[in-house]
């Protein structure tokens, strides 16, 4: 395992809402990484798919694979420590998948994506570090509230519930480095800085090596 002095790319997974972002950035003030946070408000297609996820699914999936392929490229080119805002593991092995099944993305579509998929993991490298926060879908639903994005209004709740079935199928056999779950649900990184030495702790006993 890598030790904190070779780490060069800590990556955060985890649902709509999960707190992603928010620990992505208190992590990176706390140990002075620098941050890669998921392209959101710059999104061309994002609030397009959330009025029509059948017509803009295979749109959007693509322009995350092409942003997130670009993150991990320039992460190891770096040469100093980055966390990422989620995975381009996640696009392919969850949100694509999902679309798929429920049939808002056509099998021509998805079997295109997959093939892409597998083109660009060849030329990537894993995480050195995969944080996943594990949430409920109350949880989720929550904090998707909190931060109030117009276009995330009417989510539907089995859209999350059947997302966080992915998620946890992945983790489970979760198998390209270390990794580190974290229990959302009965920690609140966000306002409790107890909490946030809690998750604190944790990372930098990965990083060391120490379990």
């Amino acid at each position: 395992m890598p030790t904190e002095k070779t780490i060069e790319h800590i990556a955060i997974a985890g649902n709509i809402g999960a707190g992603k972002t928010t620990l992505a950035r208190l992590l990176a003030k706390h140990f002075g990484w620098e941050v890669h946070y998921e392209d959101v408000e710059n999104n061309p297609y994002l609030q397009d798919f959330y009025k029509d996820m059948k017509r803009w699914s295979f749109n959007l999936q693509v322009y995350f694979l092409n942003s997130r392929y670009n993150q991990m490229r320039d992460i190891r080119k770096g040469g100093k420590p980055v966390i990422q805002d989620r995975t381009i593991y996640e696009d392919a092995k969850i949100f694509a998948p999902n679309l798929h099944h429920m049939e808002l993305m056509v099998a021509r579509d998805y079997d295109n994506y997959c093939q892409l998929f597998e083109t660009f993991q060849r030329h990537i490298t894993p995480p050195d570090l995969l944080i996943y926060l594990r949430a409920s879908v109350p949880t989720l639903v929550s904090q998707i509230q909190k931060r109030g994005r117009e276009y995330e209004e009417n989510l539907r709740l089995d859209y999350l519930k059947r997302l966080n079935e992915y998620y946890e199928n992945w983790i489970e056999s979760y198998d390209l480095g270390p990794l580190l779950i974290i229990e959302a649900d009965k920690i609140n990184y966000a306002d409790s800085q107890e909490d946030l030495g809690i998750v604190i702790n944790k990372v930098s006993a990965q990083l060391n090596g120490l379990f």
